[in-house]
């Protein structure tokens, strides 16, 4: 027997995969797994039309054995097994898929009745990351003489004849010594091998055993006072099936409840509460999967943000993890989504950790969104409460997904939006329209920091005395928002508080032009006495009706919202002092202005100042603006009395 040397690609391409294919060394045994399952799918495919196979499809089994002493991991199987000839073919020449051939050969709907997981015959060579020698003894169904290939990487194999009992194949392991970079040893420990079958590969659909070493109470001959048998621990060890086999995606309806769901959820996302939303799919066609999809009741990032935070479904092919956090199903906007996806139909690279190409993801992204979607506006119909408490946990990714990307998901996501017109009560934009009187031409809404706040704003008051709802913004982002959606079924968004309303006629806006330009001296004056450089103008207002006055921000420049955002965010000093230029609006019917222009009149220009002044603080107050001066606002207000 004398050693083979790989082809000259092949050694470059192990070489390649050893130290750079795989990102993670412990998907190793993900791999030696899966070729074990494959193996036993061809040999019960085979058992459908072989009696001679004489194996029920509960005899078969992956066993995995440690030996610690030789530091050695064995991964058997009793199913099909090689040749010497497939063997040198299939594990001398690396990218060569026995189980690729395998499905080539039948016909095309032959081929759709068995899950074969491999694909590019490199997963195997997957256990030299691990491993400084690889030993595979394999006996092919039906053959006399089983098959030893032994190899220690890229120097090279051998292969030969010897004796196996049954059909089958182990492949041995020996693990690599332990390096300061990387300790081999834990994959010689139950618990670390067990854990990357329950992590990667615990819904094979063949049991897969271990021997596992637990303590339990057994009776001893002696007996107690009262003549029972006096117990004693005692270390067993024996073998147990570590994967679960058939996940509960995988199930019927009828099988599993929405509380066996809800359960299987809470266990695997640590999560005490309930999910809001539970979405199975069993998808059938050109693209074939099944999803089991969950809306958390709460946010369970526990203010995780960026690369720390859940994102992404778990990607099974065959019920093989393929990637913990697929982050190309769904968008953003729905990245709060937790659950899983299972396809036999997905393209995979080399490595089986990403994709080849994606259109298979686009298309259950797409499917999986509209399913969402349609969960998310039943909730929103059926259970109001529940959905509102999704919103205030969710909301925040909804709005930015109809700002991204130019609005490209805005019409998807539009019906999705909710927004207060009252302490108490929320509407979607539909639900807005739908409740307009005819008299009402668009939607009306105004900004503030809280509701409370955004509904004493002065300029709503005309604008509910006409029995029209008012939409409250408190986020930072709601504004845009509605600029992005521009309008809804024709009816156009309008800031109560610097657009124009259109409650007043041609002729009754000429008047309070006319009637501002007659009072333009005592119009300069207060804004002489307020001395803000920031107060551009002041005016009869067209909005108030019983208020005396209200704040607006100049016409094309930055907001009092934009303001008060930079002055509560924004990382430097100079953002947080920018301020945006005021205009100052008056009831020409109040009393506060009737004093004014009493004492400007009446030659007492210090108290005409002094009330100005106390005036203006008024109106930024109600505008949720920051006071400059304090103290000097309190002054003169105790000089009123």
């Amino acid at each position: 027997m004398g050693k083979k040397q790989f082809k000259a690609e092949s050694k470059r391409l192990l070489d390649l995969m050893i130290n750079s294919i795989y990102t993670n060394k412990e998907i190793f045994l993900r791999e030696i797994i899966s070729n074990a399952s494959d193996a036993i799918d061809k040999l019960w495919y085979l058992s459908l039309t072989d009696d001679s196979v004489g194996l029920n499809r509960e005899d078969y089994r992956i066993r995995i054995y440690i030996d610690k002493e030789n530091r050695t991991v064995t991964v058997s199987d009793n199913g099909i097994g090689m040749t010497l000839a497939e063997a040198e073919s299939n594990l001398g020449v690396i990218a060569k898929s026995g189980s690729n051939k395998f499905k080539g050969e039948m016909d095309a709907a032959q081929a759709e009745d068995i899950s074969i997981i491999g694909q590019f015959g490199v997963g195997f060579y997957s256990a030299f990351m691990v491993s400084d020698k690889v030993t595979v003894i394999s006996k092919k169904f039906g053959e006399e003489k089983a098959v030893k290939w032994e190899s220690k990487g890229v120097d090279g194999y051998t292969v030969e004849e010897t004796d196996k009992y049954r059909s089958g194949t182990d492949v041995i392991m020996h693990i690599k010594e332990d390096t300061e970079e990387e300790i081999f040893g834990s994959y010689l420990e139950v618990w670390k091998l067990k854990a990357l079958v329950k992590k990667y590969s615990d819904y094979v659909r063949w049991p897969i055993v271990m021997d596992i070493t637990h303590t339990e109470k057994q009776p001893t001959e002696e007996t107690d006072k009262d003549g029972n048998p006096v117990m004693q621990n005692v270390t067993v060890t024996a073998p147990e099936t570590v994967n679960s086999m058939i996940p509960i995606w995988q199930r019927s309806k009828a099988d599993v409840s929405d509380e066996d769901c809800a359960a299987w959820y809470k266990e695997t996302n640590r999560d005490q509460n309930d999910p809001a939303v539970t979405l199975r799919v069993n998808a059938e066609g050109n693209i074939s999967y099944k999803a089991l999809l969950f809306v958390p009741a709460k946010d369970i990032d526990n203010g995780l943000s960026g690369a720390t935070a859940h994102k992404g479904l778990k990607l099974y092919c065959n019920g093989v993890l393929i990637m913990d956090e697929c982050d190309k199903l769904l968008h953003d906007y729905f990245e709060f989504v937790r659950g899983v996806v299972d396809s036999p139909d997905l393209s995979l690279n080399i490595s089986r950790e990403i994709l080849q190409h994606n259109r298979q993801l686009k298309v259950i992204g797409q499917n999986l969104e509209k399913k969402i979607k349609g969960e998310l506006e039943k909730l929103m119909k059926n259970d109001r409460p529940k959905y509102e408490e999704f919103w205030k946990n969710y909301g925040i990714h909804i709005k930015c997904g109809v700002c991204d990307e130019y609005g490209r998901y805005t019409d998807f996501l539009k019906d999705l939006l909710i927004y207060s017109t009252g302490e108490e009560s929320m509407v979607s934009l539909k639900e807005y329209v739908d409740n307009m009187p005819e008299s009402q031409q668009a939607i009306y809404f105004c900004s503030a920091d809280t509701i409370k706040h955004a509904m004493a704003l002065p300029q709503c008051e005309d604008v509910r005395n006409r029995g029209y709802e008012i939409l409250y913004l408190t986020s930072p982002i709601d504004e845009t928002v509605l600029m992005q959606l521009r309008n809804y079924e024709g009816k156009a968004f309008l800031n109560i508080v610097t657009d124009d309303l259109g409650f007043k006629t041609e002729e009754e806006k000429k008047e309070a032009i006319e009637k501002s330009e007659s009072s333009k001296e005592i119009f300069e004056f207060m804004r002489d006495s307020i001395a803000d450089p920031n107060l551009k103008i002041v005016l009869f207002s067209t909005k108030l009706v019983s208020s005396a006055c209200c704040l607006t921000s100049a016409p094309g420049g930055m907001t009092l919202e934009m303001e008060k955002y930079f002055r509560r965010s924004a990382p430097s000093e100079e953002m947080r002092s920018l301020r945006a230029d005021r205009v100052l609006e008056i009831n020409a019917e109040h009393q506060a202005f009737k004093a004014i222009k009493s004492a400007f009149d009446g030659g007492d220009r210090d108290r005409a100042a002094e009330l100005s002044k106390i005036l203006y603080v008024q109106a930024e107050l109600l505008a949720g603006c920051e006071v400059e001066d304090i103290a000097g606002y309190t002054e003169l207000v105790t000089k009123l009395f």
